[in-house]
């Protein structure tokens, strides 16, 4: 009896091993219910909806103006074809390669004054003001005009700028000229005015993020080796806030050479920019000229922001 005992607990200790062994080899239902997806299949589905909206936002309206600027139209219609006029207008028209010029020189003399007014603001808020509640008060300060329209901003510079307006009554009070300063409105002095006015901010913000992370250690080692205010702008804080730099730069020439109602309102036609000849062309129903355009304008801002990305790299630059 006892050895029969000993041998059924020897054969149930046997089949529950069995059992176990069992269980472990073939996966239950639940398991393979919830197995986890795919690495590859996870990023692609959190991916999947931004590139579906670059792709129709995006994509797919540059692919169609792109094969618009090569069709035949007249004043009746489009054509599809094949034809390169629209493209030979654009590179040998003398009124539209001045229009391209005058883009660039607002965008070059924009990009500089905000560069430097941008810079100073932002090295004096994160490096002179001690108090965190005072620099937030000024941030705020700075940015009390986006709460507002940029066409309101805009036109509020005519009556200050006329011919009759706050500023020149000021200079003729103060007996500076007897004559009001016709410069001043309706001309590219304004153009550029309105544009600064604007779009300084874009150039601060991004240059004092990346000046808030710079070690103030750094800056006080540089004067205590003998470095000049100067020379500390220069190898010290001028590199560390490079990325800052770049990208206030981008942000800036892109919306410049984008806009045509600051070079409409405020040089009262006397000035153009090639958005405003995009625009006057898609009045007149010419879409393939308005097309070549478009396609040649996308492709000198994205050089011009290639060269920008070139003096650093943002992406290597944000992941730290």
């Amino acid at each position: 009896m006892a050895m029969t005992g000993v041998s059924s607990e020897e054969a149930a200790a046997a089949s529950q091993m069995a059992a176990r062994a069992a269980g472990k080899g073939a996966p239950t239902a639940t398991a393979s219910r919830w197995r986890p997806l795919p690495t590859w299949l996870v990023s692609w589905l959190q991916v999947g909806p931004l590139a579906a909206v670059l792709l129709f936002m995006f994509v797919l309206p540059a692919l169609i103006f792109v094969v618009v600027s090569f069709f035949d139209y007249d004043r009746t219609g489009i054509y599809p074809a094949f034809m390169l006029e629209s493209y030979r207008e654009v590179f040998t028209s003398q009124s539209t390669l001045r229009v391209y010029l005058s883009s660039l020189k607002f965008a070059v003399i924009v990009w500089a004054i905000t560069l430097f007014l941008g810079f100073n603001i932002a090295y004096f808020l994160i490096f002179h003001v001690r108090s965190g509640t005072i620099r937030a008060v000024l941030f705020i300060l700075c940015a009390l005009p986006f709460f507002t329209s940029a066409i309101i901003r805009t036109i509020a510079w005519i009556p200050f700028l006329g011919r009759n307006g706050a500023f020149n009554q000021a200079v003729m009070g103060l007996g500076l000229t007897q004559q009001p300063l016709d410069f001043l409105l309706f001309s590219d002095f304004a153009v550029i005015v309105a544009y600064v006015h604007l779009y300084t901010l874009l150039m601060m913000g991004p240059i004092a993020n990346s000046m808030s992370k710079i070690d103030k250690s750094l800056i006080e080692a540089a004067w205590d080796a003998g470095a000049s205010r100067w020379q500390t702008m220069a190898n010290v804080v001028i590199p560390l806030a490079k990325t800052g730099i770049a990208l206030g730069s981008v942000l800036v020439v892109t919306q410049v050479m984008g806009d045509f109602f600051v070079v409409r309102q405020m040089s009262g036609g006397q000035s153009a920019s090639i958005v405003s000849a995009l625009s006057i062309e898609i009045q007149a129903m010419q879409y393939p000229p308005a097309a070549a355009n478009a396609v040649v304008l996308v492709i000198i801002v994205a050089l011009m922001v290639a060269c920008m990305m070139r003096v650093v790299d943002v992406r290597k630059e944000l992941l730290k």
